[in-house]
């Protein structure tokens, strides 16, 4: 979604006429952190999102095929990216790339009930519908990741003061693992913000970006979705509304067991934490990297650090 990869037409143009596309016109997309993306315009002026994958292999990324037809077929909305000669993954300048249909739509800046009602019952219907999917991935972002990142940060790059504020929200969800052991885990979005989904009005168009596709607790997912779609930035506290008729909703597909009850607000807090970690953890790539300029856009890792501290003192410890 960055543009880490720069392209011309005279690069896209073979690659898309594989697929039986005839490219008149590129537009970067920017907004997200992890790929590379263009729209592509074609003669019959239908257009395409072509996917640069910079941290995946032709393998990685083609895992996630025959697990986007399958919630096509379960109803849930998302693009299923083309294929030809087989396959959906091919090689553009040296890396794995592939080509999806638009999905219309904006992603909303601020949420009404009814997309918080809709995005509920799409990410239940996306947690049934894959949770004995017979996936592998080459890859997990699971908890013991997101602790090895945080270590590796805490040690290399916090202050004494952020050090303290990880080590003690893995405490203390520890301690709730501990306790309240029946947490259903399936394969979940893991990055299931408003700026990866698109909608027209309340109708919920798209899903996007799978990448971070993994095999966790569904509670996981559950919590990064209310933070951020129960949350009207810039303000990190949530609305208890929408959160209200995000949980009314998901339940009429999958109810949660008590103990995810017990643990939602220790969780609210640890995915908080997970995406401050991230953004920690892109800012310092990028900066290794040389990375940076307009067309690579960054995300505060300050916003995820106050609404974790923000969801703790809903937290209590036990």
């Amino acid at each position: 979604m960055s543009v880490y990869t720069p392209l011309n037409l005279e690069e896209v143009q073979p690659f898309a006429l594989a697929y039986g596309l005839n490219v008149i016109a590129l537009v970067p997309i920017q907004g997200g952190i992890q790929n590379t993306n263009y729209f592509i315009i074609c003669d019959d002026q239908t257009q395409y999102v072509l996917t640069v994958f910079e941290n995946e292999t032709e393998q990685s990324a083609g895992e996630l095929i025959p697990a986007l037809q399958c919630l096509a077929q379960h109803g849930v909305p998302v693009a299923t990216p083309l294929i030809h000669s087989g396959r959906a993954i091919h090689y553009l300048v040296g890396k794995p790339a592939q080509i999806a249909p638009r999905v219309w739509g904006s992603h909303p800046e601020t949420t009404t009930a009814a997309q918080v009602t809709a995005i509920a019952t799409a990410q239940a219907q996306l947690h049934v519908a894959l949770q004995d999917f017979p996936l592998t991935r080459s890859h997990s972002r699971g908890h013991a990741y997101w602790t090895d990142i945080g270590h590796f940060l805490k040690k290399e790059e916090m202050q004494a003061e952020d050090a303290e504020l990880f080590d003690q929200v893995y405490q203390i969800f520890a301690a709730y693992q501990a306790r309240y052991p029946n947490r259903p885990s399936g394969w979940i979005h893991s990055d299931l913000f408003r700026d990866n989904t698109l909608f027209e009005g309340d109708q919920l168009q798209g899903i996007l970006d799978f990448f971070e596709l993994n095999f966790d607790e569904f509670l996981f997912d559950i919590a990064i979705t209310i933070n951020d779609f129960c949350t009207q930035y810039p303000q990190v506290t949530l609305d208890q509304q929408r959160v209200a008729a995000y949980l009314s909703a998901y339940q009429a597909i999958r109810p949660l067991t008590t103990d995810e009850h017990a643990c939602l607000n220790m969780y609210l807090a640890i995915v908080a934490c997970r995406f401050w970690l991230l953004r920690l953890n892109v800012a310092r790539l990028n900066r290794l990297n040389g990375r940076g300029g307009a067309d690579v856009f960054q995300k505060d890792p300050n916003e995820m650090r106050a609404m974790l501290k923000q969801r703790l003192t809903h937290v209590v410890s036990i």
